[in-house]
């Protein structure tokens, strides 16, 4: 039998140490010894980052405001405790105890009892810990020690040494001051069980277009072999069908269901979005010992070639149950930097918004995490397809995944736990490799040529081998963009090198120049198109530093805390159109968001129009994760649209003539 305890439920508190500091404690046993930290103890929420409880707790100032930032880095430089007592009333002898973290970020050790019982590493992929050894009857204190993050992992930089498994974001990126969270990002479970319980489940679901039939693959370990399996898939209160199994029937063939009578899962504004749900239940003399559920639906995905492609060319024309469908989208980075703080509301409002104005897709992109199952469960529900990315990302300097042995290895343990978690999400499409992965080539002429990475690489090819293994019904693409070209130049329309693409992000002082740009167009797929728009002038007078917004002076700290070059290259043109400077801020604000909207929809217009020749369309990039002066994002800090959103809602449910 298995029992499942969430930790967030227990009295957890934090304290800082001076690195190493910890570990000259008189008595590591007694809980109270937090006494001898550098940062006093305090409440924490698990989840939770820990620098949201030293905001909560008074210790630092909101790092969204002004500077505050660059004053709130001195978190990285320290150990960081958390620390909870686990309840004496879970406690029973003879059986297994397991600590099961879904996200550490990144790396430290974990202690029960003052002892030592493992270490961790790695932000991506999930931490197991038998506490059993050390266990007592009662009183049992519960210790998770986060180290020093790594120094450095941002934009700048060079993939091919970027080795630590941590969200690069979050080290600054032209939209993110640097903010490097640590904490438990996601949940924390204390396991007890008798060794009796399903283990290494996966779901798998699959659609016979022709008939409209569902197919579902179940497969587990069970140690018992007298025990059954009674497996049932569901919607609501139905029963669509059941069946009860001999527990090592599971083990060695798995369950093969086909030919179930169910109706297909649209996404968004193409149909409905059935879900059901899928219960294993473990029985031992009539005695339920385990059981594991999942929520599924059932479609079919198929990648056609474009209409008019060149021969050899990438297919990028989505079919969805045997209908082609335009792929309208945003890149989908954080909500927060300190994404362990998250609450379902703050992705629901944001998701919202999205389905509102007709997405249909979603880009995780690989700078970042795989996010949490919130995220792809409401994507089931409103009916947004995901394309996920593994964690990888260009570095401006180099931008060339790793090749060791060590880090392929790594790596591959880290997308097999991606694919475990995930893959019974039915608004999953496809994985790819990693953000714009490639070399810089010098040709003949003196110019240099972009050329995106391939399965010749040996981490892209792990990484689709992994994809074969494990989940083969999905699309597996090396990196984004791809193809002969990475982006769409007008020189060479009509060539047939134009496949997935990125770009543009910054339209000209003319607009008729832009349009004329997408008219010219021939690009099968455009997976990241923007233009830049300032924030709302009441999150720019909050967050912003106390200088003027029109004085643009290398002296001012508002336009010197990111990579704030978005407002430098777009400021200009206000003057260029107008023939003098903006009045003030609501004015700027009000040109600059009404140019993105005109923008965004031009460009994207041009693409829907081009459909079934051009399949998909996504915008760089959703929302901000800082309130930024200016930045590509369409929905800003606080989770409201700005003009752009209802520009491309038009584009998008085809209300524009």
């Amino acid at each position: 039998m298995k029992t499942q305890y969430n930790l967030s439920q227990l009295n957890w508190t934090l304290a800082g140490w001076i690195p190493e500091s910890w570990r000259m404690q008189p008595d590591v046993e007694e809980l109270n010894t937090t006494v001898y930290s550098e940062i006093a103890v305090m409440p924490a929420k698990v989840p939770g980052s820990v620098q949201s409880a030293l905001l909560e707790a008074g210790c630092i100032e909101d790092w969204n405001a002004g500077m505050n930032a660059v004053a709130c880095e001195w978190v990285e430089h320290r150990h960081w405790i958390y620390e909870a007592p686990i309840p004496d009333g879970w406690i029973e002898p003879g059986l297994v105890f397991r600590l099961n973290c879904l996200g550490l970020d990144n790396a430290g050790y974990v202690f029960l009892n003052g002892k030592l019982i493992g270490e961790f590493k790695g932000a991506h992929n999930p931490h197991v810990f038998n506490l059993t050894p050390l266990i007592r009857e009662e009183r049992n204190i519960l210790r998770i020690i986060f180290d020093t993050p790594p120094k450095w992992l941002g934009y700048t930089g060079f993939t091919s040494k970027f080795t630590e498994w941590k969200a690069r974001f979050s080290y600054s990126w032209d939209w993110m001051v640097r903010f490097v969270p640590i904490g438990i990002w996601d949940d924390i479970f204390l396991e007890v069980t008798d060794g009796i319980e399903i283990s290494d489940f996966t779901c798998i679901t699959d659609t016979d277009i022709t008939n409209v039939t569902g197919s579902i693959k179940l497969k587990g370990h069970i140690p018992v072999s007298n025990t059954e399996l009674k497996v049932s898939i569901s919607r609501d209160d139905t029963i669509i069908r059941e069946e009860t199994i001999p527990a090592s029937s599971f083990t060695s063939d798995g369950i093969f269901w086909t030919g179930l009578d169910v109706d297909l899962w649209w996404p968004n504004l193409e149909g409905d979005q059935p879900l059901y749900t899928i219960t294993c239940t473990l029985v031992d003399h009539s005695t339920v010992v385990d059981e594991i559920t999942r929520r599924v639906g059932f479609r079919n995905i198929s990648w056609q070639m474009n209409e008019d492609a060149s021969t050899g060319a990438d297919p990028w024309l989505c079919t969805v149950n045997d209908k082609p469908v335009f792929l309208q989208g945003v890149n989908w980075t954080p909500i927060r930097p300190n994404f362990a703080d998250l609450t379902e509301q703050d992705y629901r409002k944001r998701l919202e918004i999205y389905k509102d104005m007709g997405v249909n897709i979603f880009r995780v992109w690989g700078g970042a995490i795989l996010e949490k199952e919130i995220f792809y469960n409401l994507c089931d529900e409103m009916g947004f397809m995901v394309w996920q990315e593994f964690p990888f990302s260009s570095s401006s300097f180099e931008n060339w995944p790793p090749e060791d042995p060590k880090a392929i290895n790594e790596m591959r343990v880290i997308a097999e736990s991606y694919i475990k978690r995930r893959q019974h999400h039915t608004s999953l499409i496809m994985w790819c490799g990693g953000n714009e992965l490639f070399k810089k080539v010098p040709q003949e002429n003196g110019e240099i040529l972009a050329v995106a990475a391939d399965l010749n690489h040996p981490m892209l090819a792990m990484l689709k081998e992994v994809v074969q293994e494990h989940d083969s019904t999905r699309r597996y693409i090396a990196t984004s963009p791809s193809g002969p070209l990475l982006d769409g130049d007008p020189k060479n329309a009509g060539k047939g090198l134009h496949w997935d693409v990125h770009g543009p992000w910054i339209p000209e002082s003319d607009l008729n120049t832009w349009k004329e740009y997408w008219e010219a167009d021939d690009s099968l797929f455009r997976s990241e198109v923007g233009s830049p728009s300032a924030s709302p002038s009441e999150i720019l007078n909050k967050y912003a530093t106390k200088s003027s917004f029109m004085e643009q002076t290398a002296e001012s700290p508002t336009w010197r805390r990111q990579f704030d070059f978005w407002w430098w290259m777009e400021y200009p043109k206000f003057k260029l159109q107008n023939g003098r400077d903006p009045e003030g801020i609501e004015e700027y604000v009000t040109w600059s968001q009404n140019r993105q909207a005109k923008a965004m929809q031009i460009a994207a217009k041009s693409c829907k129009d081009r459909f079934p020749k051009c399949g998909g369309f996504i915008i760089w990039m959703g929302q901000d994760c800082f309130p930024c002066t200016a930045n590509t994002s369409i929905i800003d800090f606080n989770g409201d649209p700005k003009s752009a959103v209802l520009a491309l809602k038009k584009v998008f449910r085809e209300q524009v003539d």
